[in-house]
């Protein structure tokens, strides 16, 4: 490991509270991984939906555009587009994200008696042209939004599966072989220790009565 690790017993709790926390978390960051994708597969389909109604609504609009500038006075384009877009905000995974409402256009402001019965259909196709790209445009924030977060998510749950966690197992292992060597010193020490003592205990009848403290040790 490049990362140098102490081989005391502190560390070795402090590894294994750390890999305790990276596997409580894991499961957690793979759900929102998962909830992000499925969200973004459902809003790429409605992103995709609208483009296809766009392209409707415009194959409605072009029988119009030819016979738009014979219309003096009346700016359609300009009737058609939006005043006001509006939206709200909800919570996806943990990420706020922008929600298409509605859209408010300025009231026309022309005679109805003296323009053509077509005029108003070729302002209402166009606003529907307008309505579809401002609900994508709204859509596509929602999807980058949502994209940005999946993409920290899901290096956030690799760095836990690839780096920390292994890290974490590795450091335990090599403490615990260390302190383990230790104490197999350790407890091979003392049974020498203790062999030498029993060893010394044993003297000749003769120098029994002197040997009551090294008797008791026994």
């Amino acid at each position: 490991m490049a990362k140098k690790i102490k081989l005391t017993r502190p560390e070795l709790k402090r590894y294994r509270d750390a890999l305790e926390r990276f596997q409580r978390y894991l499961p957690m960051l793979k759900l929102k991984q998962q909830q992000l994708q499925i969200k973004l597969r459902e809003v790429n389909k409605q992103m995709q939906e609208l483009k296809h109604q766009t392209e409707q609504a415009r194959k409605k609009f072009q029988k119009y555009e030819a016979v738009l500038a014979d219309i003096a006075g009346i700016n359609v384009e300009e009737i058609s587009k939006p005043a006001e877009i509006k939206t709200s905000t909800k919570n996806i995974a943990g990420v706020t994200i922008p929600v298409f409402e509605d859209v408010v256009f300025v009231k026309p402001n022309y005679s109805l008696f003296s323009t053509p019965a077509w005029v108003d259909h070729a302002i209402a196709d166009l606003r529907e042209i307008h309505r579809y790209q401002m609900q994508f445009e709204i859509m596509q924030q929602e999807y980058d939004l949502l994209s940005k977060e999946l993409t920290r998510i899901i290096q956030r749950v690799n760095l836990f599966e690839k780096i920390k966690i292994p890290e974490a197992q590795e450091a335990i292992r090599i403490i615990r072989i260390k302190l383990g060597d230790e104490m197999t010193a350790a407890v091979g020490r003392s049974k020498i220790a203790k062999a030498k003592l029993s060893a010394g205990s044993k003297v000749p009848p003769t120098l029994a009565a002197a040997s009551n403290e090294s008797e008791g040790l026994n």
